[in-house]
């Protein structure tokens, strides 16, 4: 090969790899950083014996910013109300700035602290909040038997809570006595308001209407506003206030009666016959005691055997006694009025008491009298009259039929549960 020759091939190879693509760029990408958050919120429940201060100091806020969240709850919240076991949430900075406080304060409503500036995070403001809640209208049904021989049983058995057995006693108060009378067999079914916020239960609302099967004998409750004053009470199937002169009983429900009227009993601690003149309640000590019916306290303190005792003066010639408390109720009296169903003191074992229980006695004219008899004897309620009726009755029919098919599907028989593999 020439030397020309040679020179043209090197000089083309040359051109040749000049004019060749270049080879990609590999993109190299760099590792995501992730950066912490600017704030964190924490829900928990208030730990016993915590002050507000006590528990934003907890979460480690900046001090100033703990006096200003206490000084701007202090105008519209009591500070004193804090409760333990509350459930709280919080969301702070990680520098130590409070955003948000949330403290639920009862069913209905919550205590909310926050920073509408966040450029100016001393600025705090407070504000109680109602809480947002769905509400429902829902029927139950349940029965009293051998595993459930109490309403409290009964209603958990049918997955509602402690609440409502309570609202249902009140409602029957006047002609069921909870602590005595339930018996195997009996049943009943409730149409109720109840609420949920978040998808939790938050509460019951209003009982609309109740059947209750006692021995056989059908009781009803009816809910019905009056138009005219805005005020609501129960009824019964024949349009009768369900509001008796005398509650069934002085406690609201579980106890047992452990002692009965009676001219001539066995004394528990002085072992000779004497009358006995009143009801005995075995209950747990501290369970609250209320009046049977509206009337004035005449005697509100220390009666030698009988312990600490209540006495009541009613209209009709009637006086209600309330033996052996462990304390009286705050502003029980001489001469202070008190209404049916208020709370006039607490069980105790006081005097001559071999345990603690509750001795309940009437007396009528100046002699006493049975209580449970006279109790009976009593008349049923006022009813609705006049212009009024018309309405009633629709509504009362129209719970009966929602009642009816509630009970109808509570005793549609289960179906069989077929295992998808044997």
């Amino acid at each position: 090969m020439s030397r020309q020759v040679a020179v043209c091939l090197g000089f083309a190879a040359i051109l040749a790899a000049g004019c060749r693509a270049p080879e990609p760029k590999v993109r190299r990408t760099a590792a995501d950083l992730i950066l912490p958050a600017e704030v964190e919120t924490i829900s928990a429940r208030v730990p016993r014996n915590a002050t507000l201060d006590s528990l934003l100091r907890q979460h480690e806020l900046a001090v100033d910013l703990v006096q200003a969240a206490v000084q701007s709850t202090a105008g519209v919240f009591n500070l004193r109300d804090l409760r333990a076991d509350r459930p709280y949430k919080i969301t702070r900075s990680f520098d130590g700035v409070l955003r948000e406080f949330e403290y639920q304060i009862d069913a209905d409503n919550f205590l909310r602290i926050f920073n509408p500036d966040h450029k100016r995070p001393g600025e705090l403001t407070a504000a109680v909040v109602p809480i947002d809640k769905e509400t429902e209208v829902t029927t139950v049904h349940a029965e009293i038997n051998g595993h459930t021989s109490s309403l409290i049983g009964a209603i958990d058995g049918a997955g509602e809570k402690i609440q409502l057995a309570l609202s249902l006693a009140e409602v029957f108060s006047g002609s069921i006595d909870f602590n005595s009378d339930l018996q195997p067999g009996d049943g009943f079914e409730v149409v109720f308001e109840k609420s949920t916020h978040a998808g939790e239960f938050a509460g019951y609302g209003a009982i609309l209407a109740a059947r209750f099967v006692n021995d056989g004998r059908e009781h009803y409750a009816f809910r019905w506003t009056d138009p005219a004053t805005g005020r609501s009470a129960y009824y019964d199937e024949n349009d009768r206030s369900l509001r008796r002169f005398f509650l069934k009983s002085p406690l609201r429900f579980e106890p047992r009666i452990t002692s009965g009227f009676s001219l001539k009993r066995l004394h528990p601690v002085h072992g000779t016959y004497r009358a006995h003149l009143g009801v005995d309640y075995g209950a747990p000590a501290g369970s609250a005691v209320v009046s049977v019916a509206a009337g004035t306290v005449v005697w509100a303190g220390w009666a030698g055997g009988g312990g600490n005792q209540v006495r009541l003066k009613h209209a009709g010639g009637y006086e209600t006694y309330y033996l052996h408390l462990s304390r009286f109720a705050k502003g029980v009296r001489a001469g202070t009025r008190v209404s049916q169903g208020e709370v006039i003191g607490y069980v105790g074992a006081t005097g001559t008491a071999t345990g603690p229980h509750l001795d309940y006695r009437l007396r009528k004219n100046g002699v006493f009298v049975n209580p449970r008899i006279e109790h009976s004897k009593l008349p049923p309620g006022e009813p609705i009259t006049g212009q009024l009726l018309p309405a009633f009755q629709q509504a009362r029919d129209e719970a009966r039929a929602r009642m009816a098919i509630a009970l109808a599907e509570a005793r549609k028989p289960k179906p069989d549960v077929v295992r998808a593999f044997q």
